[in-house]
């Protein structure tokens, strides 16, 4: 998240400076997926290639109850440039997205504690341990604590984490197996006696993820062996798919929390900081990320002067919580469905289940939604609009993504892109805001429409041919 956002605000000639306490970056896998969403933002970053080139495609999610497929989920038939689930590992991604902030003139200054801050209405000081047991004092206009979920920023703002931790114990385990039984097809096996779900990371090698039993908080489970995990593959997984050395092995919780304001004043919270869920669906570091290119574009135009801070920072926290909620909430449902226990209930779990996936409607849902191309603001504050056209997106949506077009918000500055047709309206449009709009007018999504998109790809205003005027009021507010 803090790589994410530190190389958005570079690439948008904001001077930025990444701290982190580790000395080292993690060698562990972490999070495995980037989503189409996340891949799309890359894209206008300018980093999607080195991702992909890296990355494995994961194109189909099956599901299985008891060692029988019930259903399956394709992503192909998502309308995104990556219509996939691309697989690698989060200490792979961070090194990327490393890479990435090199190239802009960024690094990490690693072994660098936020020992504490003070904030007032003009800037924020921070105090850093420096390596060595030096100090430093910094003043900066702005903080955005990336620190994780046990963030050092949310605990002096003194922000209820608000949640709970699920009374269920779980595994995890990095597995290499013969390059022969490793698919490119990430599987989820209920069975009776819990769930067990696959993803491929790379070529021969894999992630288990399997629930164990409810917590017993006087006897406290062991760390699972190889063996322990071979067990539950032999019972719940697919017949014949043999280990040969564990990379990574782990029991832990899971937690359902996030904080009500994602900002107080001048600090920020953003990623794990800000919200932590189930891993069900793979959302967590996808929704970090998000979240900073979110309040990137906008501390951008603040920071270059170009834009007032309000309302544009303030809309940060009620379109990223609202979101944040969300996830919570069906990351939440999975978690519950996935450990029903009693055969009765996990008989009307699956059969339900297979009822629902046999619908391709339903089923192109789900896939629009774990890709998080579904995600949006349809109730956010930046939205405008009133006679809507006909057709295309509304406002808080995505805008779709066109083959051959450049994406919103690419290059080094933060610009709007107006779709319209060509005429009077739309170059007026462009002259009055040329600090905000891009040069050139796009097509229009449909007939007789105008639309603004944001620079990180979601449409600010959907408006009629000759209501220009509902455009540049939303503009002339983000000026005041």
């Amino acid at each position: 998240m803090g790589l994410t956002l530190a190389a958005e605000l570079r690439r948008y000639g904001v001077a930025t400076r990444l701290i982190e306490k580790a000395p080292e970056r993690s060698d562990k896998s972490k999070a495995v997926v980037v989503w189409s969403r996340t891949m799309e933002l890359m894209d206008r970053m300018g980093c999607a290639p080195a991702f992909l080139a890296t990355g494995l495609k994961a194109t189909v999610a099956r599901i299985f109850f008891d060692g029988r497929e019930w259903g399956h989920i394709g992503l192909e038939g998502v309308a995104s440039p990556h219509p996939f689930a691309l697989m690698l590992p989060q200490s792979e991604t961070e090194r990327l997205m490393a890479e990435h902030l090199g190239r802009l003139g960024g690094s990490v200054e690693r072994g660098v504690e936020l020992a504490g801050f003070t904030a007032d209405p003009a800037r924020v000081v921070a105090q850093l341990r420096l390596p060595g047991g030096r100090e430093e004092t910094v003043a900066t206009q702005w903080l955005v604590g990336c620190d994780g979920a046990h963030s050092t920023v949310r605990h002096q703002l003194g922000m209820d984490f608000v949640g709970d931790t699920l009374m269920t114990d779980w595994v995890l385990a990095d597995l290499e197996v013969p390059a022969e039984q490793a698919r490119n097809e990430i599987e989820i096996h209920w069975h009776a006696s819990g769930i067990l779900a696959i993803f491929p990371i790379t070529a021969g090698r894999i992630r288990i993820i399997a629930d164990v039993g409810d917590t017993n908080v006087l006897q406290p489970r062991a760390e699972p062996t190889l063996a322990d995990i071979q067990a539950l593959i032999a019972q719940r997984g697919p017949a014949g798919l043999q280990a040969t050395t564990a990379i990574w092995l782990a029991a832990f919780h899971i937690n359902e929390r996030k904080v009500a304001d994602y900002r107080a004043g001048r600090v920020f919270l953003a990623g794990d900081a800000a919200h932590v869920h189930s891993p069900a669906g793979g959302q967590g570091m996808n929704m970090g990320m998000q979240d900073a290119c979110n309040l990137a574009w906008k501390l951008a135009l603040v920071c270059r002067g170009e834009c007032a801070p309000e309302p544009l920072l303030a809309s940060f926290s009620a379109e990223r919580s609202e979101i944040g909620r969300q996830v919570l909430k069906a990351t939440g449902r999975l978690t519950r469905l996935a450990v029903l226990r009693g055969g009765i209930k996990q008989d009307l779990r699956n059969r339900v289940a297979g009822v629902l996936l046999g619908l391709k409607s339903v089923r192109a849902r789900v896939a629009d939604t774990i890709t998080e191309v579904a995600m949006g603001y349809p109730d956010g504050p930046l939205n405008r609009g009133g006679d809507q056209p006909r057709t295309g997106p509304a406002p808080g949506e995505r805008a779709p993504i066109r083959a051959g077009e450049s994406p919103v918000g690419a290059g080094g500055e933060p610009r709007f892109a107006l779709f319209a047709d060509p005429g009077a309206e739309s170059g007026s449009l462009a002259v009055e805001f040329a600090g905000l709009i891009e040069p050139t007018v796009r097509a229009p999504f449909g007939s007789g429409g105008i639309w603004l998109v944001r620079p990180d790809g979601y449409v600010a205003v959907a408006t009629r041919r000759g209501r220009g005027e509902e455009v540049a009021a939303f503009l002339r507010g983000l000026l005041a």
